[in-house]
Parts: C-alpha cells; structure tokens; sequence
C-alpha cells in the first residue's frame, strides 16, 4: 500500500461539505497523517476547500482524485445516495477507501463494494466513528467480560429538533434523506455491536409527503431472548441516551451514546461505577481522530479491513436498516426495483458537496 507504511499516510478528501470540513480539522491533530488532496464537481468548491485547510492539490473531478497515486486513503463524505458511486471509483483506481455511514443505501450496494475491495486487495472500512471512540470500546469490553451478565435489553434514541423543510437533504428522498439511515444507523449499530444480527425486525415510522421517514421505532430480538427497543427521529431533540441491561447489572449512557462524556456501570451489591471520556487528546479527540488513527494503523499493518469495523458488521447493519425499511416502505428513487444496485445517482452526486453541507450543520459530528 503505497505510502501507508512511511512516515505519515496521505489522505484525499471526497467532497467538501461540513462533515468534510469537520473530519479534515481532527485529520490536522495527527501528526502521522496528512490532506494532500481534495475534490469536488465544482473547482472552485476544491479550491476554497484547500486553501482553508492548507492542502496542495484541488481537484473539479472525482475521477482526479481516485487517479492520484499520492493519495494512500480517500475519506468519501458525500451524501447517502453517492457512496456506492464514489468509493468504487476510487477502489477502480487502487485507492483505500473509508466511506461515511451509513454505508451505502442497502445490503446489495454493501456487498457490492465489499466485494469489488477485495478483488482489489485495497481496504475498505465504514466511517462508524462510534466503534472506534475508546469508551464505547470499554463499554464493549466490559459487556464481553460479563460484567452485567447476559444481556437481556438495549435501548437507544437519537433525534433532532428540526424543523426541516421538503427541500432539506435530511427530508429529500434523491438524497438518502430519513431519521433512518442518517440519525437510525446509529441505535442499530449500537445493538448489533452488543448482540450481533438480529433474528427478528420489526418496524414503524411516521413518513413525510416525500416517503422519507420522520420518526422510526424498531424492535429487533435475537433468538437467545434479547430484545433492543431503538427511535430515531427527525421531530425532536432527544437526548441521545442509551442503556444495556443484562442479568446481573445495567450500563447507561446519560447522553449521545455514539460519542459518550460518560456511562455508568450498576452492578448487584456494588456502587455504581462511572467511567469517563479522556479528552485531552486535543480538539478532535473523541470525533474523527480515532477512526481516522484505527486506519492508518489497519494500512501500515497491511490489512484490508479493520477488526473494530469488520466488513460483515458492516453488512449485517445494512441488512438490519433493508429490513426496518421494508417494514415502513421507505424505498429510494436511485434502487434497482430488484434491491439489487442501481445505476450511478448522477444528481445526488452533483449536489453532492452543497448537501453535506447541510449535513454538517445538523450531525453531531
């Protein structure tokens, strides 16, 4: 892997919205990484992009990009509706890729860029932040241990105030737009982290005019008795809390459960015990910076895929979300009627740099 192994590794940046913009800030505080280049449709849009970060080359193409061979890594930050698109152009052109979430729009996109990664032997890996952030990994072990025994419950929201209008990205069905896929994938990560793949979904949701969904709620149960109870909302600010209950113990996460300040640890006959984020890092710690650090570590050791976000994880919560969506009827106007995986969403990705934009002013990232 080209440059992966020397000093710093070199990253390209796939469009440049807010959520862009916000991982090429936490990229800054690595001292082993660095932007060399970034794209858009629009030049002038690269430009501006470089200049604000100080990176050397912008470029008015995708294609570009995924061609530079200086480039070890693209971060692909555009919309939903575009990912499958842009990471198997830059996979074509033996870059490495880390695609945001959710993924792609489906499990068959999913495995469709899985399996082109490795035809490639280039490394491929979701951008769930969440799996990769020090605390969430301590809950993880925690649970592994059995430190609250069996589990038993998950329960996970994440909602935003709103409101959004039609035309927001959040609310535009050509653009991946829903509490599902944007805010949902979060909560559904969350349960498969601690339970793996559901045995059975269940779903409702509340839908717009447009047929994207405004509320969801899921109940997912695994054949051992488990049960997660998830809510993703695009209605109202929620607190972002999660709780895991088990047989001996419960562990709560007051608030924004994908990047915690904190949990809580209750055991039977014990104290409760808190554990806390370390956030002296610097000013990325706790967002991009670990994903991104996980990826250089994954290139220099020469793998393909990352065992904090494995490939099957990733298509296991991809086949969750197909599954939620087949009980509320939200389908998108760029899948293949067979769920199969559709042409190229040539217009969601030519606003593709505007509409994360709007995304960076309403994640929490």
């Amino acid at each position: 892997m080209s440059g992966a192994t020397g000093e710093k590794v070199r990253w390209g940046i796939l469009v440049t919205g807010g959520i862009a913009a916000a991982f090429a800030a936490d990229l800054a505080d690595l001292p082993d990484a660095e932007l060399v280049a970034v794209a858009s449709r629009r030049e002038e849009s690269a430009r501006a992009f470089a200049e604000r970060f100080g990176i050397p080359r912008a470029y008015g193409t995708w294609e570009e990009l995924a061609r530079d061979a200086d480039v070890d890594v693209v971060y692909v930050a555009t919309p939903h509706t575009a990912h499958h698109a842009a990471a198997s152009l830059c996979l074509r052109h033996g870059r490495n890729v880390l695609c945001e979430k959710p993924f792609t729009l489906n499990a068959a996109e999913a495995a469709d860029l899985i399996a082109l990664a490795r035809r490639q032997g280039r490394f491929l890996m979701e951008a769930m932040w969440m799996y990769c952030n020090p605390l969430v990994r301590r809950l993880k072990a925690l649970v592994d241990d059995g430190a609250i025994g069996q589990v038993r419950t998950v329960q996970a929201d994440f909602g935003l105030a709103g409101p959004f209008p039609p035309s927001h990205r959040l609310r535009d069905p050509r653009l991946g737009g829903g509490a599902l896929l944007d805010l949902g994938v979060y909560p559904v990560s969350f349960a498969h982290l601690l339970l793996g793949e559901p045995s059975d979904v269940t779903a409702r949701a509340v839908l717009s005019p447009q047929g994207v969904d405004l509320q969801t709620g899921a109940l997912l149960s695994w054949d051992d008795g488990a049960l997660a109870q998830l809510h993703c909302s695009l209605a109202g600010a929620t607190a972002g809390g999660a709780s895991v209950t088990g047989t001996t113990g419960r562990i709560d996460i007051p608030s924004d459960f994908f990047n915690p300040e904190r949990f809580v640890l209750h055991r039977e006959g014990r104290h409760p015990e808190e554990f806390t984020a370390d956030r002296a890092g610097g000013p990325g710690d706790g967002g991009f910076r670990h994903e991104a650090v996980e990826v250089m570590r994954a290139l220099r050791a020469g793998e393909t895929e990352s065992p904090l976000v494995p490939w099957e994880s990733t298509l296991a919560v991809m086949r969750t979300l197909d599954a939620i969506r087949a009980h509320t009827g939200v389908r998108y106007p760029q899948e293949a009627p067979s769920g199969g995986v559709p042409g190229r969403p040539e217009r969601a990705g030519d606003s593709g740099d505007v509409a994360c934009g709007e995304e960076g002013s309403v994640t929490p990232v």
